[in-house]
């Protein structure tokens, strides 16, 4: 069997890798961080979309990216309302985050002997972040072959990216293809103390214009 480290957030994205993969015939083993976020409700999301993939595994590590900040998501910044699309870096960026990330799914991959590392980055909507780009996954992929005991010994370690080049109306089709609820996921960076979305961020907005395109409403819960 085809087997899989899936980095999930509880969002869209990485959701809709899930889906795929599990159509594809995957195996999957889900990874989620509670890493000091402010948008944690993603956690109990992430939790509910693992479940419904059939995975055959879900840890949720806790780290705190808090600790070091910089970022509209884990420091006291305001997470601004989406003003379209721009060449900035925006303050929603954490700072090395999807290098952790997938760092420390490379160390459960290396222990599962699982070849394989899947991600919810696209190069299309992906709000300016560096860390979602092919260049990135492409040098990443080649430090996990050069950086670990499997990987010297003969193993090929791939970082699967299915979405990468896919805007995200796109994604959404590709997910609703495979039959997956999106009602199970939360998109916001800014959501309610009770989990409702704030509706103006950049991921709420380019989420919500995904599913207008298609001519279908959100089904994300409000709470």
């Amino acid at each position: 069997m085809k087997r899989a480290v899936l980095l999930l957030s509880g969002g869209l994205d990485s959701a809709t890798v899930g889906a795929i993969l599990k159509s594809e015939g995957y195996e999957l083993f889900a990874l989620s961080f509670d890493y000091g976020q402010r948008h944690r409700i993603e956690l109990q999301r992430a939790r509910e979309v693992a479940a419904a993939l059939g995975v055959a595994e879900h840890k949720v590590l806790s780290l705190d990216l808090r600790a070091i900040g910089g970022s509209a998501l884990t420091d006291d910044i305001a997470v601004p309302d989406y003003a379209g699309a721009t060449t900035e870096i925006p303050v929603t960026y954490v700072p090395a985050r999807n290098t952790v990330f997938l760092s420390l799914a490379l160390g459960w991959a290396e222990v599962l002997h699982v070849p394989n590392i899947a991600i919810g980055v696209t190069a299309v909507d992906y709000s300016g972040y560096p860390d979602c780009r092919p260049e990135f996954i492409s040098a990443f992929e080649s430090l996990a072959n050069l950086a670990t005991k499997d990987g010297v010994e003969g193993t090929k370690f791939k970082v699967l990216t299915p979405l990468i080049s896919m805007s995200k109306t796109e994604i959404v089709r590709a997910g609703l293809a495979c039959g997956f609820d999106y009602g199970l996921t939360t998109s916001c960076y800014n959501p309610s103390e009770n989990g409702a979305q704030c509706g103006r961020c950049d991921s709420c907005k380019i989420r919500e214009n995904a599913f207008a395109e298609l001519g279908l409403p959100d089904p994300v819960r409000q709470s």
